[in-house]
């Protein structure tokens, strides 16, 4: 899915080609998904942009915003497939463009389109580019994505829902996020350490594949448990992030651009036929799931130690390529036993990763061994029945006549209340 460098490549074509612009026509059907669960609507969205000159473009993670001329403002989230197309421009990422472009001719409006419009106009410079017609459209296959509109002064967008809400940017941000903050939100928590990276209210912008590129960065497993982080492990993770969002953001998330040591460059090959399972250098990839998403790890680098747990190892032969992950709409469930702010399931028992379990042959053994105990008991009560054959045939005799009698002997009343009807019959 979108994160933060992918969300700042977006800003940056929108800068490029719309800042200046004033609104036309504008095309928004309503949306339940897009627009109604961010609590505006379609022809809302379209009233609200029509006419009006766009000021400025904001960014915060993997939120992004339109300052417009008069409020209110739209802000923005792709969500998993979510994407902003500009007509004539390739805007899209590679691995978005492997997933989207199906033949060479552009469509328009493109396919998956939930809104678009078109812009004119720009600055008194002589580019030409500013001034000509531009065409923005808004597409989301699978409607992650979500729409709204804040009503506030532009200057004042970072201080309403959902931006407040969330952590600061690593790039934008490099004031607020320090590895003073970064220490604390460390010590204040009780989740591994993947979780806290991808909580937004701690950091905003960090996904899946970002969360994971940094811990092998920093050498850390992804299940490591954050409060037991030493310094000079946070200071890892801390430079690790920086770097990796610093590096991803100046690409504009073309992967082309990557560096080659990074284990973004190699991930990809679950589930694919003929695909690497091991780094450049040898080193073994596999994935592991912690707290409910799956991570890329290299085992040789990170390691696991301290506390930590870990739902499953998978190896390379999974089912395909895992999605990048939803932001909103799933949960999951911290492992050990805690809630946060980034798990909003029940909570779940901790696994113990070297428990007392029995293993599957010692239960198999123990069932074998009741089995056994059981077939001794019956055959021991069927000796006691038989009779001895040492003993006179008279005995015999009478011992199986006293069985009889017991048999056809009938039940007592044991105290049964006898129907008054009955009493009454005639003998």
């Amino acid at each position: 899915m979108p994160e933060i460098a992918e969300v700042a490549r977006v800003v940056h074509f929108l800068r490029l080609h719309l800042v200046g612009k004033t609104i036309g026509k504008v095309a928004a059907p309503d949306d339940g998904n897009i627009f109604g669960k961010a609590g505006t609507s379609g022809p809302a969205f379209a009233a609200a942009l029509a006419g009006k000159t766009v000021a400025g473009v904001g960014r915060q993670g993997k939120y992004f915003w339109l300052l417009l001329s008069s409020p209110p403002h739209p802000v923005l989230h792709l969500g998993m497939t979510g994407w902003v197309e500009i007509r004539g421009l390739r805007t899209g990422y590679t691995r978005h463009l492997e997933r989207t472009s199906k033949d060479g001719e552009e469509q328009w409006p493109p396919r998956f389109w939930k809104f678009h419009f078109e812009a004119e106009g720009g600055s008194s410079s002589d580019d030409s580019t500013a001034k000509s017609k531009v065409e923005v459209a808004f597409t989301d296959a699978r409607r992650f994505g979500r729409v709204r509109l804040v009503d506030c002064a532009g200057a004042d967008i970072r201080q309403h829902t959902p931006l407040v809400e969330n952590g600061p940017d690593p790039v934008e941000d490099r004031a607020v996020f320090t590895e003073a903050y970064l220490r604390a939100q460390t010590r204040s928590r009780r989740v591994p350490v993947k979780a806290l990276l991808l909580d937004q209210a701690t950091v905003s912008g960090v996904g899946n594949w970002v969360a994971d590129e940094v811990l092998y960065q920093a050498r850390l497993h992804p299940a490591r448990r954050c409060d037991g982080l030493t310094d000079a492990e946070v200071a890892a993770l801390y430079a690790a992030v920086r770097a990796v969002c610093d590096t991803a953001v100046a690409c504009l998330g073309d992967s082309d651009r990557f560096p080659e040591h990074w284990l973004f460059r190699h991930r990809w090959g679950k589930g694919k036929k003929g695909a690497a399972t091991t780094l450049p250098t040898g080193e073994a990839i596999t994935h592991v799931t912690v707290g409910g998403r799956t991570s890329c790890i290299v085992p040789s680098v990170q390691k696991m130690s301290g506390h930590a747990t870990v739902d499953g190892v998978e190896g390379e032969d999974g089912d395909g390529e895992e999605e990048e992950g939803q932001d909103e709409g799933k949960s999951a469930t911290p492992l050990d036993g805690t809630e946060s702010r980034f798990f909003d399931g029940k909570k779940k028992t901790k696994r113990k990763m070297n428990g007392d379990a029995k293993t599957k042959a010692e239960m198999e053994t123990q069932t074998d061994e009741r089995a056994s105990k059981k077939t001794r008991t019956a055959k021991s009560m069927v000796k006691q029945e038989e009779p001895d054959e040492n003993m006179p045939k008279a005995s015999r005799k009478s011992t199986k006549v006293k069985k009889e009698e017991k048999l056809t002997e009938p039940p007592s009343n044991l105290g049964r209340r006898r129907s008054s009807r009955l009493s009454r019959i005639p003998a």
